[in-house]
């Protein structure tokens, strides 16, 4: 594999040494753990302590702010406070009508160099935004696809996940060397979420250093926040907590591979563009990627599709593209190998499916229908 000069410069052969293909010292395909869940509960434990993530404590009531009805869906809007920052934001959907416990699927928006938005990315409740419609008609096919699963007789439930929308950060609280770089007022207009996305573009590595300093990463955050999401999903009366899942596509994907990774009650998951190795965001791909990927010091034990192969036996499915410019076919395809050698090691190879689509990064309809088909699989049964 050719080390781009521009990124590692003089170490890059040593860097690529480093990213051999021998198995981490926790992977399953090392030969070295004969027992699933003995091997399961140590490799999770290291991923937890290295995440670090911050204690949350119990779940607090959740505020119903608003319920209506749109194209056929009941949908509430709601929110819950975490022990920081502001209130999270969150959408349930579900068939108007329907009644007793559905499968549910939590819903996990994208990344998208977009973190005025979160919900909304994949959500239509009514109103919508102009930049809404065009982020749908180019990642997603024009669907809000949490509409499309409730549709299908699922509730579904999206969250704002930091720190987007509405657990952004509190522009008005910084200082003002950085303050001067947004309109001083939100007046929703591309101009300012335009202004807004590039200043919290080029200020994500000032947050990541401030949660190490914290004590704390940047994908134990979100994973927390995930996993608290998941205790208001199945906590709902109209939710079967025995038949849930979660997808989501890219920065969603990401958050797929981390919750569905760690928690069992993702009984089933879908992970859409957002799968390839830790050698490629190595040697390759790095400037694509947010930091809401990095586990410090974690590629010694296990490599990025191993997280989402901690839940084996469970039913997992990944979807990628094959003009995807955020990772190189090689180390997809290489990871598609990784995860399909987890599960067969685990003599649960039907629980695995990974599937290639044409073109570029995106969740388009026919991908959906494929992520729908899964779940109607293994939470319908």
């Amino acid at each position: 594999m050719t080390v781009p000069p521009n990124l590692l410069g003089q170490y890059g052969p040593w860097a690529a040494s480093l990213a051999g293909d021998e198995p981490g010292r926790l992977s399953l395909r090392s030969g070295n753990f004969n027992d699933l869940d003995a091997w399961r509960a140590r490799a999770r434990q290291r991923v937890e302590d290295l995440l670090a993530q911050p204690d949350l404590g119990p779940i607090t009531p959740a505020t119903v702010h608003e319920t209506t009805e749109h194209d056929g869906l009941y949908i509430e809007h709601l929110s819950w406070q975490l022990p920081y920052g502001p209130p999270t934001r969150a959408v349930f959907l579900k068939p108007a009508g329907a009644a007793g416990p559905l499968p549910g699927i939590l819903g996990l928006h994208d990344h998208g160099g977009n973190k005025y938005f979160g919900l909304e990315k994949i959500t239509h409740t009514g109103d919508q935004h102009p930049l809404m419609r065009e982020h749908r008609d180019q990642c997603y096919g024009g669907k809000a696809w949490a509409n499309e699963a409730a549709r299908r007789g699922y509730a579904v439930m999206v969250h704002d996940v930091f720190p987007f929308a509405s657990r952004g950060v509190n522009f008005h609280e910084l200082p003002d060397y950085i303050k001067h770089m947004v309109p001083h007022q939100d007046d929703r207009s591309r101009t300012y979420i335009d202004a807004y996305n590039r200043f919290a573009s080029e200020h994500e590595s000032y947050i990541a250093k401030g949660l190490f300093c914290a004590g704390t990463t940047w994908p134990g955050v979100t994973t927390a926040e995930d996993q608290r999401a998941v205790d208001y999903l199945c906590a709902r009366p109209d939710v079967d907590e025995q038949r849930t899942g979660c997808a989501g596509l890219s920065g969603g994907g990401l958050r797929t591979a981390h919750l569905a990774g760690l928690d069992d009650r993702i009984r089933c998951a879908c992970c859409v563009g957002l799968m390839s190795t830790w050698r490629d965001f190595l040697l390759n791909k790095s400037y694509t990627h947010t930091w809401m990927i990095y586990i410090p010091g974690l590629a010694r034990d296990l490599d990025y599709p191993e997280v989402y192969g901690l839940r084996v036996p469970r039913p997992t499915m990944v979807l990628n593209n094959l003009e995807d410019p955020l990772f190189t076919l090689p180390e997809m395809q290489r990871a598609d190998r990784i995860l399909r050698e987890v599960f067969e090691k685990a003599g649960a190879g039907d629980k695995y499916r990974c599937s290639f689509y044409p073109g570029p990064h995106k969740f388009d309809v026919q991908m959906q229908e494929e992520a729908f088909g899964w779940f109607d699989s293994w939470l319908r049964a």
